[in-house]
Protein backbone atom coordinates (compact mmCIF):
# COMPACT_ATOMS: atom_id res chain seq x y z
CA UNK A 1 0.00 0.00 0.00
CA UNK A 2 1.18 3.32 -0.97
CA UNK A 3 0.22 6.49 1.11
CA UNK A 4 0.78 10.01 0.10
CA UNK A 5 0.59 13.14 1.85
CA UNK A 6 -1.45 16.33 -0.05
CA UNK A 7 -3.21 19.39 0.18
CA UNK A 8 -6.32 18.33 0.03
CA UNK A 9 -9.10 20.79 1.75
CA UNK A 10 -12.61 19.84 1.36
CA UNK A 11 -13.34 21.85 -2.07
CA UNK A 12 -10.42 20.07 -3.34
CA UNK A 13 -11.69 16.67 -2.23
CA UNK A 14 -14.66 17.04 -3.81
CA UNK A 15 -13.05 16.80 -7.11
CA UNK A 16 -10.37 14.54 -6.28
CA UNK A 17 -9.97 11.70 -8.61
CA UNK A 18 -10.03 8.26 -6.27
CA UNK A 19 -12.53 5.52 -5.41
CA UNK A 20 -13.28 6.81 -1.78
CA UNK A 21 -13.45 9.80 0.24
CA UNK A 22 -13.48 9.51 4.07
CA UNK A 23 -13.84 12.63 5.70
CA UNK A 24 -13.16 13.06 9.31
CA UNK A 25 -15.53 15.69 11.26
CA UNK A 26 -14.46 16.78 14.97
CA UNK A 27 -17.31 18.19 16.74
CA UNK A 28 -15.79 21.76 16.39
CA UNK A 29 -15.83 21.29 12.38
CA UNK A 30 -17.06 24.56 10.94
CA UNK A 31 -18.60 24.12 7.59
CA UNK A 32 -17.05 25.49 5.11
CA UNK A 33 -19.03 26.55 1.24
CA UNK A 34 -17.65 23.73 -0.66
CA UNK A 35 -20.19 20.95 -1.83
CA UNK A 36 -19.12 18.55 1.09
CA UNK A 37 -19.16 21.23 4.14
CA UNK A 38 -22.81 21.51 2.79
CA UNK A 39 -23.59 17.92 2.95
CA UNK A 40 -22.05 17.89 6.60
CA UNK A 41 -24.60 20.77 7.29
CA UNK A 42 -27.52 18.81 6.44
CA UNK A 43 -26.65 15.80 7.69
CA UNK A 44 -26.32 17.33 11.04
CA UNK A 45 -29.73 19.31 10.99
CA UNK A 46 -31.56 16.49 9.97
CA UNK A 47 -29.84 14.23 12.46
CA UNK A 48 -28.10 11.83 10.08
CA UNK A 49 -24.71 12.43 11.45
CA UNK A 50 -23.96 13.30 15.31
CA UNK A 51 -20.58 13.61 17.07
CA UNK A 52 -20.67 10.01 18.51
CA UNK A 53 -17.15 8.98 17.98
CA UNK A 54 -17.36 6.39 14.98
CA UNK A 55 -20.84 7.94 13.89
CA UNK A 56 -20.49 8.24 9.52
CA UNK A 57 -22.93 8.52 6.73
CA UNK A 58 -22.21 6.58 3.59
CA UNK A 59 -23.62 8.52 0.22
CA UNK A 60 -23.17 6.67 -3.23
CA UNK A 61 -22.42 9.71 -5.68
CA UNK A 62 -23.21 12.68 -4.15
CA UNK A 63 -23.87 15.49 -6.13
CA UNK A 64 -20.89 17.49 -7.02
CA UNK A 65 -17.89 14.56 -5.43
CA UNK A 66 -16.12 13.29 -8.04
CA UNK A 67 -15.95 9.83 -5.97
CA UNK A 68 -18.39 7.51 -6.25
CA UNK A 69 -18.28 6.96 -2.30
CA UNK A 70 -18.32 9.70 0.16
CA UNK A 71 -17.72 8.87 4.30
CA UNK A 72 -18.48 11.17 6.69
CA UNK A 73 -17.42 10.00 9.98
CA UNK A 74 -17.43 11.88 13.25
CA UNK A 75 -14.25 11.91 15.66
CA UNK A 76 -15.77 13.77 19.03
CA UNK A 77 -13.36 16.21 20.54
CA UNK A 78 -10.97 15.04 18.11
CA UNK A 79 -8.13 13.28 20.34
CA UNK A 80 -6.10 10.71 18.54
CA UNK A 81 -7.95 7.79 20.22
CA UNK A 82 -11.39 9.03 18.43
CA UNK A 83 -9.63 9.63 15.11
CA UNK A 84 -8.28 5.71 15.13
CA UNK A 85 -11.28 4.53 16.16
CA UNK A 86 -13.80 6.67 13.59
CA UNK A 87 -10.88 5.70 10.38
CA UNK A 88 -11.37 2.38 11.45
CA UNK A 89 -14.89 2.34 11.31
CA UNK A 90 -14.98 4.11 7.78
CA UNK A 91 -12.68 2.05 6.63
CA UNK A 92 -14.53 -1.07 7.41
CA UNK A 93 -17.55 0.49 5.99
CA UNK A 94 -15.63 0.09 2.49
CA UNK A 95 -14.65 -3.26 2.68
CA UNK A 96 -17.41 -4.56 0.97
CA UNK A 97 -16.76 -2.95 -1.86
CA UNK A 98 -12.75 -3.59 -2.20
CA UNK A 99 -11.66 0.14 -3.39
CA UNK A 100 -8.14 0.38 -4.56
CA UNK A 101 -7.30 3.94 -3.44
CA UNK A 102 -9.23 6.30 -1.23
CA UNK A 103 -8.28 9.63 0.61
CA UNK A 104 -8.90 10.54 3.93
CA UNK A 105 -9.13 14.16 4.40
CA UNK A 106 -8.32 15.62 7.94
CA UNK A 107 -9.70 19.17 8.58
CA UNK A 108 -7.42 19.26 11.31
CA UNK A 109 -3.96 17.66 11.85
CA UNK A 110 -1.30 16.81 14.10
CA UNK A 111 1.22 14.51 14.75
CA UNK A 112 -0.54 12.14 17.05
CA UNK A 113 -3.97 12.38 14.69
CA UNK A 114 -1.81 11.99 11.63
CA UNK A 115 -0.22 8.17 13.21
CA UNK A 116 -3.80 7.69 14.00
CA UNK A 117 -4.93 8.01 10.50
CA UNK A 118 -2.02 6.06 8.83
CA UNK A 119 -2.16 3.20 11.11
CA UNK A 120 -6.06 2.60 11.44
CA UNK A 121 -6.07 2.91 7.51
CA UNK A 122 -2.93 0.18 7.49
CA UNK A 123 -4.63 -2.08 10.42
CA UNK A 124 -8.10 -1.70 9.15
CA UNK A 125 -7.24 -2.22 5.50
CA UNK A 126 -4.92 -5.16 6.00
CA UNK A 127 -5.07 -8.74 3.80
CA UNK A 128 -3.15 -11.54 4.60
CA UNK A 129 -2.05 -13.10 1.07
CA UNK A 130 0.97 -15.35 1.37
CA UNK A 131 -1.24 -18.45 1.29
CA UNK A 132 -4.91 -17.16 0.15
CA UNK A 133 -3.81 -15.30 -3.12
CA UNK A 134 -7.40 -14.90 -3.57
CA UNK A 135 -7.52 -12.16 -1.15
CA UNK A 136 -5.30 -9.84 -3.70
CA UNK A 137 -8.25 -8.62 -5.45
CA UNK A 138 -9.43 -7.02 -2.26
CA UNK A 139 -5.77 -5.08 -1.93
CA UNK A 140 -6.04 -1.21 -1.26
CA UNK A 141 -2.94 -0.12 -3.32
CA UNK A 142 -3.01 3.59 -2.61
CA UNK A 143 -4.49 6.50 0.09
CA UNK A 144 -4.33 9.82 0.11
CA UNK A 145 -3.70 11.82 3.31
CA UNK A 146 -5.32 14.99 3.17
CA UNK A 147 -4.34 18.47 4.83
CA UNK A 148 -6.54 21.41 4.27
CA UNK A 149 -3.54 23.73 3.66
CA UNK A 150 0.23 22.94 2.29
CA UNK A 151 1.67 24.87 5.28
CA UNK A 152 0.38 21.99 7.02
CA UNK A 153 1.55 19.34 4.96
CA UNK A 154 5.23 20.68 4.95
CA UNK A 155 4.95 21.30 9.11
CA UNK A 156 3.97 17.26 9.39
CA UNK A 157 6.12 15.70 6.56
CA UNK A 158 8.46 13.97 9.31
CA UNK A 159 5.71 12.76 11.46
CA UNK A 160 4.01 11.08 7.61
CA UNK A 161 7.43 9.33 7.05
CA UNK A 162 7.53 8.39 10.62
CA UNK A 163 4.01 6.79 10.46
CA UNK A 164 4.38 5.24 7.11
CA UNK A 165 7.64 3.50 8.19
CA UNK A 166 5.72 2.06 11.15
CA UNK A 167 2.79 1.08 9.14
CA UNK A 168 5.62 -0.94 7.30
CA UNK A 169 6.66 -2.17 10.07
CA UNK A 170 3.92 -3.34 12.02
CA UNK A 171 2.80 -5.01 8.39
CA UNK A 172 6.18 -7.07 8.07
CA UNK A 173 5.15 -8.14 11.98
CA UNK A 174 1.88 -9.30 11.14
CA UNK A 175 3.14 -11.00 7.63
CA UNK A 176 4.98 -12.98 9.98
CA UNK A 177 3.06 -13.61 12.58
CA UNK A 178 0.12 -14.59 10.58
CA UNK A 179 1.73 -17.25 8.34
CA UNK A 180 1.63 -21.32 9.57
CA UNK A 181 4.04 -22.86 11.01
CA UNK A 182 4.72 -24.94 7.58
CA UNK A 183 5.73 -21.58 6.57
CA UNK A 184 7.64 -19.74 8.74
CA UNK A 185 9.84 -22.44 10.32
CA UNK A 186 13.20 -21.25 11.78
CA UNK A 187 15.37 -20.92 8.00
CA UNK A 188 11.97 -19.45 6.65
CA UNK A 189 12.09 -16.50 9.52
CA UNK A 190 16.12 -16.62 9.02
CA UNK A 191 15.60 -15.86 5.37
CA UNK A 192 13.68 -12.90 6.10
CA UNK A 193 16.02 -11.38 8.16
CA UNK A 194 18.86 -12.15 6.09
CA UNK A 195 16.52 -9.90 3.68
CA UNK A 196 16.62 -7.16 5.96
CA UNK A 197 20.11 -7.00 5.65
CA UNK A 198 19.92 -6.04 2.40
CA UNK A 199 18.27 -2.41 3.69
CA UNK A 200 20.82 0.23 4.45
CA UNK A 201 23.00 0.29 7.67
CA UNK A 202 21.43 -3.59 8.56
CA UNK A 203 23.62 -6.50 8.96
CA UNK A 204 22.33 -10.45 9.93
CA UNK A 205 24.66 -13.41 11.16
CA UNK A 206 22.82 -16.41 11.92
CA UNK A 207 23.72 -18.77 13.79
CA UNK A 208 22.95 -22.61 13.67
CA UNK A 209 22.59 -25.62 15.82
CA UNK A 210 26.95 -26.01 16.09
CA UNK A 211 27.58 -22.48 16.67
CA UNK A 212 24.66 -22.44 19.24
CA UNK A 213 26.27 -25.62 21.39
CA UNK A 214 29.70 -23.87 20.50
CA UNK A 215 28.71 -21.23 22.33
CA UNK A 216 26.89 -23.39 25.27
CA UNK A 217 23.12 -22.35 24.67
CA UNK A 218 22.42 -26.00 26.03
CA UNK A 219 18.90 -24.60 27.45
CA UNK A 220 17.89 -23.46 23.84
CA UNK A 221 19.03 -26.14 22.58
CA UNK A 222 16.93 -28.82 24.48
CA UNK A 223 13.79 -27.15 23.24
CA UNK A 224 14.76 -27.55 19.46
CA UNK A 225 15.78 -31.28 20.16
CA UNK A 226 12.07 -32.45 19.30
CA UNK A 227 12.30 -31.16 16.46
CA UNK A 228 13.53 -32.17 12.71
CA UNK A 229 13.23 -28.63 11.56
CA UNK A 230 17.19 -26.91 13.05
CA UNK A 231 17.14 -23.68 15.10
CA UNK A 232 18.51 -20.48 14.01
CA UNK A 233 19.90 -17.85 15.73
CA UNK A 234 19.69 -14.67 14.43
CA UNK A 235 21.90 -11.51 15.19
CA UNK A 236 20.62 -8.20 13.47
CA UNK A 237 22.59 -4.90 13.88
CA UNK A 238 21.24 -1.72 12.60
CA UNK A 239 24.26 0.68 12.81
CA UNK A 240 22.87 4.33 12.89
CA UNK A 241 25.76 5.83 15.02
CA UNK A 242 29.16 5.31 15.83
CA UNK A 243 30.19 2.51 16.83
CA UNK A 244 31.06 3.39 20.42
CA UNK A 245 27.59 4.15 21.61
CA UNK A 246 25.75 1.35 23.60
CA UNK A 247 23.04 -0.14 21.41
CA UNK A 248 19.83 -0.96 22.60
CA UNK A 249 19.12 -4.91 22.11
CA UNK A 250 16.08 -6.16 21.25
CA UNK A 251 15.17 -10.04 22.22
CA UNK A 252 12.57 -11.54 20.46
CA UNK A 253 11.06 -14.90 21.04
CA UNK A 254 10.59 -17.13 18.02
CA UNK A 255 8.43 -20.17 18.53
CA UNK A 256 7.75 -21.34 15.22
CA UNK A 257 4.98 -23.46 16.47
CA UNK A 258 4.29 -24.50 20.23
CA UNK A 259 3.01 -28.29 20.52
CA UNK A 260 3.45 -27.67 24.95
CA UNK A 261 6.49 -30.51 23.80
CA UNK A 262 5.97 -33.38 25.91
CA UNK A 263 3.49 -31.32 28.22
CA UNK A 264 1.29 -31.33 25.14
CA UNK A 265 -1.14 -28.66 24.81
CA UNK A 266 -4.88 -28.97 24.69
CA UNK A 267 -5.89 -29.52 20.39
CA UNK A 268 -8.82 -27.01 20.44
CA UNK A 269 -7.46 -23.88 18.91
CA UNK A 270 -3.79 -25.07 19.18
CA UNK A 271 -3.39 -23.66 15.21
CA UNK A 272 -2.94 -20.24 17.22
CA UNK A 273 0.64 -21.45 18.57
CA UNK A 274 1.57 -20.38 15.19
CA UNK A 275 1.46 -17.05 16.42
CA UNK A 276 4.16 -17.68 19.48
CA UNK A 277 6.53 -15.81 17.37
CA UNK A 278 5.21 -12.52 17.06
CA UNK A 279 7.72 -11.61 19.78
CA UNK A 280 10.16 -12.27 16.93
CA UNK A 281 8.15 -10.73 14.57
CA UNK A 282 8.23 -7.73 16.05
CA UNK A 283 11.48 -7.52 15.96
CA UNK A 284 11.92 -8.21 12.50
CA UNK A 285 9.03 -4.74 12.00
CA UNK A 286 11.19 -2.63 13.82
CA UNK A 287 13.97 -3.34 11.83
CA UNK A 288 12.11 -2.60 8.89
CA UNK A 289 10.76 0.37 10.03
CA UNK A 290 14.54 1.54 11.40
CA UNK A 291 15.78 0.66 7.45
CA UNK A 292 13.15 3.42 6.46
CA UNK A 293 13.89 5.92 9.23
CA UNK A 294 17.92 5.79 9.48
CA UNK A 295 18.10 7.39 12.97
CA UNK A 296 21.05 7.72 14.41
CA UNK A 297 20.93 5.25 17.08
CA UNK A 298 22.43 1.55 17.28
CA UNK A 299 20.30 -1.33 17.71
CA UNK A 300 20.84 -5.03 17.57
CA UNK A 301 17.80 -7.78 17.06
CA UNK A 302 18.38 -11.46 18.77
CA UNK A 303 16.11 -13.77 17.79
CA UNK A 304 16.37 -17.67 19.27
CA UNK A 305 13.81 -19.12 16.67
CA UNK A 306 12.81 -23.11 16.84
CA UNK A 307 9.75 -25.42 16.85
CA UNK A 308 8.59 -26.90 20.01
CA UNK A 309 7.72 -30.69 19.52
CA UNK A 310 6.98 -34.09 21.10
CA UNK A 311 8.98 -36.45 19.88
CA UNK A 312 11.51 -39.43 20.90
CA UNK A 313 14.32 -36.90 20.95
CA UNK A 314 12.28 -34.22 22.99
CA UNK A 315 13.31 -32.55 26.21
CA UNK A 316 11.02 -34.57 28.72
CA UNK A 317 9.88 -32.53 32.53
CA UNK A 318 12.39 -33.44 35.07
CA UNK A 319 15.42 -32.65 32.81
CA UNK A 320 17.98 -30.97 33.77
CA UNK A 321 19.80 -28.08 31.49
CA UNK A 322 22.89 -25.97 31.04
CA UNK A 323 22.35 -23.09 29.90
CA UNK A 324 24.78 -19.95 28.13
CA UNK A 325 25.27 -18.40 31.75
CA UNK A 326 25.78 -21.47 33.31
CA UNK A 327 22.84 -21.75 35.79
CA UNK A 328 21.08 -25.18 35.58
CA UNK A 329 17.15 -25.16 35.18
CA UNK A 330 15.18 -27.94 35.94
CA UNK A 331 12.48 -28.15 33.00
CA UNK A 332 9.09 -29.20 35.37
CA UNK A 333 7.52 -28.20 32.29
CA UNK A 334 8.02 -28.22 28.48
CA UNK A 335 5.44 -25.73 27.67
CA UNK A 336 7.35 -23.32 29.73
CA UNK A 337 9.71 -23.13 26.81
CA UNK A 338 9.77 -19.20 25.97
CA UNK A 339 11.97 -18.67 28.48
CA UNK A 340 14.69 -21.27 28.50
CA UNK A 341 15.61 -20.13 24.58
CA UNK A 342 15.42 -16.39 25.48
CA UNK A 343 17.32 -17.05 28.52
CA UNK A 344 20.48 -18.12 26.77
CA UNK A 345 19.99 -15.25 24.28
CA UNK A 346 19.81 -12.59 27.23
CA UNK A 347 22.96 -14.01 27.86
CA UNK A 348 24.29 -13.28 24.51
CA UNK A 349 22.90 -9.74 24.64
CA UNK A 350 25.48 -8.73 27.24
CA UNK A 351 28.15 -8.89 24.50
CA UNK A 352 27.15 -5.72 23.24
CA UNK A 353 27.61 -4.12 26.40
CA UNK A 354 24.07 -2.38 25.69
CA UNK A 355 22.44 0.75 27.05
CA UNK A 356 19.31 -1.35 27.06
CA UNK A 357 17.96 -4.78 26.65
CA UNK A 358 14.39 -5.75 26.27
CA UNK A 359 12.93 -9.06 25.47
CA UNK A 360 9.64 -9.53 23.73
CA UNK A 361 7.72 -13.11 24.50
CA UNK A 362 4.22 -14.49 23.78
CA UNK A 363 5.51 -15.75 27.18
CA UNK A 364 2.14 -16.42 29.57
CA UNK A 365 -1.54 -17.18 29.50
CA UNK A 366 -1.14 -15.94 33.04
CA UNK A 367 -0.81 -12.27 31.53
CA UNK A 368 -3.74 -12.71 29.44
CA UNK A 369 -5.70 -13.47 32.38
CA UNK A 370 -4.07 -10.14 34.53
CA UNK A 371 -4.18 -7.61 31.14
CA UNK A 372 -6.78 -9.11 29.05
CA UNK A 373 -5.68 -8.05 25.25
CA UNK A 374 -5.83 -4.11 26.06
CA UNK A 375 -2.20 -3.66 27.22
CA UNK A 376 1.00 -5.69 26.83
CA UNK A 377 2.71 -7.07 30.32
CA UNK A 378 6.00 -4.77 30.99
CA UNK A 379 8.39 -5.62 34.00
CA UNK A 380 11.47 -4.04 34.48
CA UNK A 381 13.89 -3.26 37.84
CA UNK A 382 14.82 -0.12 36.22
CA UNK A 383 12.14 2.79 37.04
CA UNK A 384 13.76 4.91 34.09
CA UNK A 385 13.21 2.53 31.78
CA UNK A 386 10.03 1.05 32.55
CA UNK A 387 9.17 4.76 32.28
CA UNK A 388 10.16 5.36 28.89
CA UNK A 389 8.29 2.49 27.57
CA UNK A 390 5.02 3.32 29.54
CA UNK A 391 5.53 6.45 27.39
CA UNK A 392 6.07 4.79 24.25
CA UNK A 393 2.91 2.77 24.50
CA UNK A 394 0.80 5.87 25.16
CA UNK A 395 2.19 7.87 22.46
CA UNK A 396 2.17 5.29 20.06
CA UNK A 397 -1.32 3.86 21.58
CA UNK A 398 0.65 0.65 21.68
CA UNK A 399 0.05 0.26 25.15
CA UNK A 400 1.55 -1.84 28.11
CA UNK A 401 1.15 -1.89 32.02
CA UNK A 402 4.00 -2.58 34.43
CA UNK A 403 3.72 -5.60 36.96
CA UNK A 404 5.14 -6.16 39.95
CA UNK A 405 8.93 -8.02 40.30
CA UNK A 406 9.08 -8.48 44.14
CA UNK A 407 11.73 -10.84 45.18
CA UNK A 408 9.53 -13.54 47.06
CA UNK A 409 8.06 -14.57 43.68
CA UNK A 410 10.70 -15.88 43.04
CA UNK A 411 10.54 -18.18 45.98
CA UNK A 412 8.56 -20.98 43.87
CA UNK A 413 11.19 -21.06 40.93
CA UNK A 414 13.51 -23.27 43.98
CA UNK A 415 14.69 -26.55 43.15
CA UNK A 416 16.20 -29.71 45.24
CA UNK A 417 18.17 -30.60 41.59
CA UNK A 418 19.10 -27.66 39.54
CA UNK A 419 19.73 -23.45 40.25
CA UNK A 420 16.14 -23.06 39.42
CA UNK A 421 13.04 -24.68 38.07
CA UNK A 422 11.51 -23.25 34.74
CA UNK A 423 8.22 -23.10 36.56
CA UNK A 424 6.73 -22.20 39.72
CA UNK A 425 3.00 -22.53 40.35
CA UNK A 426 0.04 -20.96 38.56
CA UNK A 427 -0.32 -18.50 41.00
CA UNK A 428 1.21 -14.70 39.44
CA UNK A 429 2.55 -16.95 36.84
CA UNK A 430 3.22 -14.15 34.43
CA UNK A 431 5.62 -12.77 37.40
CA UNK A 432 7.52 -15.62 38.27
CA UNK A 433 7.79 -15.88 34.17
CA UNK A 434 9.71 -12.68 34.31
CA UNK A 435 11.51 -13.56 37.24
CA UNK A 436 13.14 -16.44 35.99
CA UNK A 437 14.64 -14.05 32.86
CA UNK A 438 15.62 -11.45 35.91
CA UNK A 439 18.60 -14.31 36.62
CA UNK A 440 19.68 -13.72 33.48
CA UNK A 441 19.82 -10.20 32.86
CA UNK A 442 21.68 -8.74 36.11
CA UNK A 443 24.53 -7.15 33.87
CA UNK A 444 22.31 -4.31 31.89
CA UNK A 445 18.68 -2.41 32.40
CA UNK A 446 16.26 -4.61 31.51
CA UNK A 447 13.14 -5.18 30.49
CA UNK A 448 10.57 -7.72 29.43
CA UNK A 449 7.25 -7.48 27.46
CA UNK A 450 4.54 -10.02 27.55
CA UNK A 451 2.89 -9.65 24.65
CA UNK A 452 0.50 -13.43 24.75
CA UNK A 453 -2.64 -10.87 24.90
CA UNK A 454 -2.02 -8.30 22.67
CA UNK A 455 -0.10 -10.20 19.55
CA UNK A 456 -2.73 -11.75 18.41
CA UNK A 457 -6.32 -11.67 18.15
CA UNK A 458 -9.09 -15.00 18.02
CA UNK A 459 -12.34 -15.80 16.97
CA UNK A 460 -13.55 -14.08 13.46
CA UNK A 461 -10.51 -11.32 13.24
CA UNK A 462 -8.20 -14.30 14.15
CA UNK A 463 -4.91 -12.79 13.11
CA UNK A 464 -1.37 -11.17 14.44
CA UNK A 465 -1.70 -7.31 15.62
CA UNK A 466 2.18 -6.48 14.95
CA UNK A 467 2.35 -5.74 18.47
CA UNK A 468 4.60 -3.81 20.23
CA UNK A 469 5.94 -2.66 17.09
CA UNK A 470 4.48 0.76 17.67
CA UNK A 471 5.47 1.04 21.10
CA UNK A 472 9.37 -0.21 20.03
CA UNK A 473 10.32 2.20 17.36
CA UNK A 474 8.28 4.56 19.33
CA UNK A 475 11.15 4.10 22.21
CA UNK A 476 13.65 3.64 20.13
CA UNK A 477 13.49 6.74 18.08
CA UNK A 478 12.67 8.77 21.63
CA UNK A 479 16.38 6.94 22.45
CA UNK A 480 19.79 9.63 22.55
CA UNK A 481 22.56 8.30 21.32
Amino acid sequence: MNFELKALDLKAAAGFNTDAVVVLLPSHFKPGRDVISQLVTKARANADLDDSVGKLLSIWHAEGVKAPRLILVSTGEGSARSVRTATTAAVAALKSVNPKSMAVCMPDGSQHRLHAVVQSVSDASYVFTTTKPSAKASLLKRVTVGLPTAEKVKALKVAFVTATALAQGVALAKEWGNRPANHATPSMLARAAQSLAKKSRIKCQVLGPKEVEKLGMGSFAAVAQGSSEPLRFIVLQYAGAAKTVAPTVLVGKGITFDTGGISLKPGPGMDEMKFDMCGAASVLGTFEALAALQPAINVVGLIPTCENMPSSKALKPGDVVTSMSGQTIEVLNTDAEGRLILCDALTYAKRFKPRAVIDIATLTGACVISLGHVRSGLFSPSDDLAQALMQAGEDSMDLCWRLPLDEEYAEGLKSNFADVANVAGRDGGAVTAAKFLQRFAKDFPWAHLDIAGAAWKTGAAKGATGRPVGLLLHYLLHTKA
